[in-house]
This record gives C-alpha cells, structure tokens and sequence, in this order.
C-alpha cells in the first residue's frame, strides 16, 4: 500500500512525446467499419493495410487497394483505436502525463518526481502542455485513445467527473490527478491544503503586520484553485472585520505580466492597498517588479505575498514571501498510486493525499 515517505533527490525526465492541435473532429468515431464500407473493401483488408505485422495472410493487397483505403482513412480521419490491439494484457509502458503550464517552474519538480517514479517500473512518460484550455485538457484526453499508454498523472483545471469517467470508460486505464475538486470514485486524488495556507498567509497580514488594506491579484475564478485561494482570502478578511472594496480584487492570468498589470492599477487607486496577496509567485513577482519600478518601496509601501515556492521567490529581491507548495512530494505520490493501479496492488475507490502548505516569511512583507 502506498505510504506517505517522500525522496527528496529525484531525476530528470528523458521522454517527452509532443502534443499536436491538429486531431480530427467529428460528429461521431469513425470506425474500421466506415473506412470498409466506403472504400468498399471488408475490415480484414483494412485492419492488414492499417496493421501489415499484425497480419498472418499471405494473399497480397493490390497497390490500388492499398492506396484507395489510404485515401479513405485520409477522408474520414480515421484514428485506430490503439486500446483494441492491446486487449491481449500486455502492457504499454508509457504512462501520459497532463499539466498546466511547462514554463511555470512550479511544475518542474511534479514532471521530475513522476518521471523518477516510472523510471523505477521501466516506463516512459507522455507529456502535453494544456495552457490552461479547457480544449487541450479534452485534446489530451483524445490523444489517449490513440497512443497506447496504461495510465494517466493529470491536473485538470476544466476536466469534470463526467470527463474522467468518460475516458475511463472508453480505455480502462488508472489515472491519478491533482487538485480537492477532483471526485471520481475511481481516480486517486493529490491536493495541497491551500485554502488554510491562503487563510493564514492572509491572517498574518493582518495580525502580524497591521494592514487592513489587502488586495488580491488572481487568474480567473473558473479555475477551482482560484476560488479556493479567493474564499480563504474573503473569510479571513471578514473574520478580521475588514471589508474588500471591488477595485481591490484584480483577475487576470498565471503570468509575471499579469502581475505587473494589476499592481499598476492597485497603485493608481486613490486609495491604494498597503499589502498585495498573489495568487502565485509569477503573478507576485511582476507585481515587485512593477511596483519598484513605480518607486514604491516593498513592503515600506506595499507588501507583497505570493504563492508556490518557486525557486524565483528566494532569488528576487526582495526575497518574496510566499506559501511554499510541494509539486516534486504530489509529484511522487500522483506516480506511486498510478502505479500501484496499473500493477493491480490496488484496486480499492479513489484515496486523498493531502500535502501540507508552509508559509515562508521573507523581506517582501
């Protein structure tokens, strides 16, 4: 069973498959059968023409045939169903892999630790890039059914429940993924407990610093994070007693740019906030950049708080405060359950771990 013991020295990843934008859309799935009938062949002649090593007949395929079924796939955007050849049990020894944002260093120690943890059971590791669209989490999903792999590490922003069992379904593979509003019955759930880490980051400002006048710089509230991050943030305002004018919450993107453009209104308020709380480090660390570009002292004049741990938050200076996250403990812990599913060490419902947030005061607040 798996037990909550972390490795802190994980290796780098060595196979990534790109994902591309250019799938077919249909109405419906397009099957062998379609391609038969409308090339006006029997399924047997496409399955050989499709699959040639797989074949046992000796009877030869005419290049016209061949080139009339070709031009028929082509047509329909015919994709074969990869899970059908591998009915037999063996096993593909790739595992997929979905996240938010490969740029954002918050990620890289999660691919890192997953990568690790398939390297130790000899498999590969598929990733695609969603940019936070809900169409490339769907696009992701898609590309499953026609690459082999025998499980899937996601973090679904958009994907519901539907979603997860509608894959499930058509694939019968294991899936892990990150983030509380995960609930398949199913699939083993990673999360971070970051609405109390948001609370009392929020709380300190208050208690420790005196500042009544907290804004927050956020993505847009469609992401589950964000309305968990955003809650935390109302309720220990109301618990202090304090209000949050409209202006004093500012939607935007994951970005260091998004950051910087939501300070610079924050500051241009007449009555500006005198303490910022970010929904990420990149969002928190454009928010420093700005501000001391506008000659704002930080925090004399506004304190900053941000949220993650990314390397960049001990870098920058001032150093930024920052709710500190463990991607590369989820990271293992999304690969170790995937892997216990896929070797049949567990079969169970879906399981909660739960990775504990830590707050790090530094000279930004």
């Amino acid at each position: 069973m798996l037990e909550y013991e972390i490795p802190h020295t994980i290796s780098s990843i060595h196979i990534i498959y790109p994902m591309t934008l250019n799938s077919p859309k249909t109405q419906r799935k397009i099957t062998m059968r379609d391609v038969a009938k409308a090339a006006s062949v029997s399924q047997s002649t496409v399955s050989r023409i499709l699959s040639p090593a797989s074949s046992k007949s000796k009877v030869p395929i005419s290049a016209e045939t061949r080139e009339k079924v070709l031009e028929v796939v082509k047509e329909l955007g015919y994709q074969p169903n990869q899970y059908a050849r591998s009915l037999r049990g063996q096993k593909n020894h790739v595992i997929g892999m979905l996240i938010a944002d490969i740029s954002n260093p918050f990620y890289h120690p999660m691919v890192r630790a997953v990568q690790d943890v398939a390297s130790q059971y000899h498999y590969g590791v598929m990733i695609a890039n969603s940019d936070h669209l809900r169409e490339k989490e769907m696009l992701f999903c898609e590309s499953l059914l026609r690459r082999p792999v025998d499980g899937a590490v996601m973090i679904p922003y958009h994907l519901t429940d539907d979603d997860l069992q509608n894959l499930k379904a058509r694939t019968g593979m294991a899936i892990s993924a990150v983030g509380n509003h995960v609930q398949h019955p199913e699939v083993d759930v990673v999360y971070a407990d970051d609405t109390r880490a948001s609370y009392e980051a929020v709380h300190w400002l208050i208690e420790k610093r005196g500042h009544q006048r907290i804004a927050m710089i956020c993505a847009s509230h469609q992401f589950p994070v964000i309305t968990r991050r955003y809650s935390a943030f109302r309720r220990a305002m109301e618990d202090a007693g304090l209000s949050i004018p409209p202006d004093y919450v500012v939607e935007g993107d994951w970005s260091v740019e998004s950051g910087r453009r939501a300070i610079t209104s924050l500051l241009a308020l007449p009555t500006p906030p005198t303490a910022v709380f970010a929904a990420s480090d990149t969002i928190a660390i454009g928010a420093l950049a700005a501000a001391e570009e506008m000659n704002y002292r930080v925090p004399e004049d506004i304190a900053i708080i941000g949220f993650d741990d990314i390397p960049a938050a001990s870098w920058v200076r001032p150093q930024l405060s920052t709710v500190a996250q463990y991607p590369g403990e989820m990271g293992t812990l999304l690969a170790k359950a995937l892997f216990e599913r896929i070797r049949g060490e567990y079969t169970g419902p879906s399981r909660r771990f739960e990775v504990p947030c830590r707050f790090y005061e530094r000279a930004s607040a």
